[in-house]
C-alpha cells in the first residue's frame, strides 16, 4: 500500500502565514523520510477567513523537499482555468520534479471563485472536458489546432511539453455520479474525495468500473484515496487533538456547501459524519483501517491529510512519524 501526503496548508486568522510556510517545508520533508511517496495539494481562492497559498508557486517551492515523491494538486480548478497555462505550468513542474507530475483535477463547486475567475459556473463541464482535452493534445503533440466553445488555438505548439511519456497520470475528482463516469472516460483515474463516507466511494467506484467497461476501457485502476488521518499517542490523544481542528474545517466545508458535509447542524452532527471517512485513532486501529480500505476499495494508493488549521505543528509531525511507522510495517 502506498501513502502519500496531501496538504492545503490552510490556517486560522490567529496564524502567520510565514510561520505556516516554514512548518509546511518541516512537515514534507518528514514524510518524505518517513517513506509517504506522494504529496498532493489542494486549491481554493477566496477563502478568507481561512487562509491558504496558492498552488502552483507552492509546487514550485517544495519540489526539493518533496524530491522523489510524486506532486501533483488536487484538485486544480481546471473549468475556471486557461488550459494553455495549465498545460505548460504542469510540463514545467514535472521536468522540475524528474517526472514524478501528477494531475488531478475537478469542476469546482463555490460560486463566489467562479465569479472571482470570471468564469459562468453553468459552463464549467464543457470547460472541464474541453479544457482537458487541450491540455492532453500540448502535452504530446507537436502542433495543436483547436476550435472549440471556449478555446481556440492555431498551429499552436507547447513551450515546454512533461519528461513524462506519453504524459503525466491524470486524475479527476468528483463527488457525484456524473463526475465519477466523466472520469472513467477521460482521466485515467478517479480520485476519491475525504468528504464522501465509504458506503458512497464503493458505490462510485462500482460505477467508474461499470463505464469504463461500457467504453471498452480497461477496468483495472488503482484510485487515489484521500482521507484525514490522525495517527495519535493512543486512541483518546488522537480524538482530542484532531476534533476541534477537523471541526473547524469541515464546519468551513459545510458552509460552502461541499458534497456530503451539507447537513444542518454540522457541530453536533460531526462526531456521524467523521465515521467512514476519518482514520482516527492509535496505529494499530489506523493500520487495520488501511488493509480494511485495500481489501474493499482493490486500490494501493491512499493520500493523507494530516494538517488542518488550529492543529499544532508539533503535533501535525507527530503524527506523520507514527504514520511513517505504520507504513514501514507494511513494507
Amino acid at each position: 500500500m502506498r501513502i502519500g501526503l496531501f496538504t492545503a496548508m490552510q490556517w486560522s486568522p490567529e496564524e502567520d502565514p510565514a510561520a505556516v510556510l516554514a512548518a509546511q517545508r518541516e512537515q514534507v520533508r518528514a514524510a518524505r523520510d518517513n517513506g509517504f511517496d506522494a504529496l498532493i495539494m489542494g486549491q481554493h481562492v477566496l477563502t478568507g477567513p481561512m487562509g491558504m497559498f496558492q498552488l502552483t508557486p507552492l509546487m514550485g517551492h517544495l519540489i526539493e523537499d518533496a524530491k522523489g515523491m510524486q506532486i501533483g494538486p488536487g484538485v486544480l480548478l481546471l473549468s475556471m482555468m486557461n488550459p494553455t497555462l495549465v498545460a505548460e505550468e504542469a510540463a514545467t513542474i514535472d521536468w522540475m520534479s524528474d517526472g514524478n507530475y501528477v494531475l488531478c483535477a475537478g469542476l469546482g463547486y463555490r460560486p463566489e471563485e467562479f465569479q472571482a475567475m470570471g468564469v459562468e459556473m453553468r459552463q464549467r463541464v464543457s470547460r472541464l472536458t474541453e479544457g482537458l482535452e487541450i491540455v492532453k493534445r500540448l502535452w504530446t503533440e507537436e502542433s495543436v489546432t483547436h476550435h472549440g466553445k471556449h478555446f481556440q488555438l492555431d498551429d499552436a505548439k507547447a513551450s515546454v511539453q512533461p519528461k513524462q511519456k506519453p504524459r503525466p497520470p491524470i486524475w479527476l475528482g468528483g463527488d457525484v455520479e456524473a463526475a465519477v463516469r466523466r472520469a472513467a472516460r477521460i482521466a485515467d483515474a478517479w480520485c476519491v474525495a475525504p468528504t464522501l463516507s465509504t458506503e458512497s466511494m464503493l458505490k462510485y467506484l462500482d460505477v467508474f468500473r461499470e463505464e469504463r467497461q461500457r467504453t471498452g476501457q480497461s477496468v483495472d485502476v488503482s484510485h487515489p484515496i484521500i482521507r484525514e488521518v490522525f495517527v495519535g499517542r493512543d486512541a483518546a490523544h488522537a480524538r482530542a487533538v484532531s476534533r476541534g481542528p477537523l471541526l473547524y474545517k469541515y464546519s468551513a466545508y459545510a458552509s460552502w456547501g461541499q458534497g456530503e458535509t451539507t447537513q444542518g447542524d454540522f457541530d453536533n452532527a460531526f462526531d456521524d459524519f467523521a465515521k467512514g471517512r476519518f482514520l482516527i485513532g492509535d496505529a494499530e486501529q489506523v493500520k487495520d483501517e488501511i488493509l480494511h480500505y485495500g481489501e474493499i476499495t482493490g486500490s494501493d494508493q491512499l493520500i493523507f491529510r494530516i494538517q488542518w488549521p488550529g492543529l499544532e505543528h508539533a503535533e501535525a509531525m507527530g503524527n506523520i512519524e507514527r504514520i511513517g511507522k505504520i507504513i514501514a510495517d507494511l513494507a
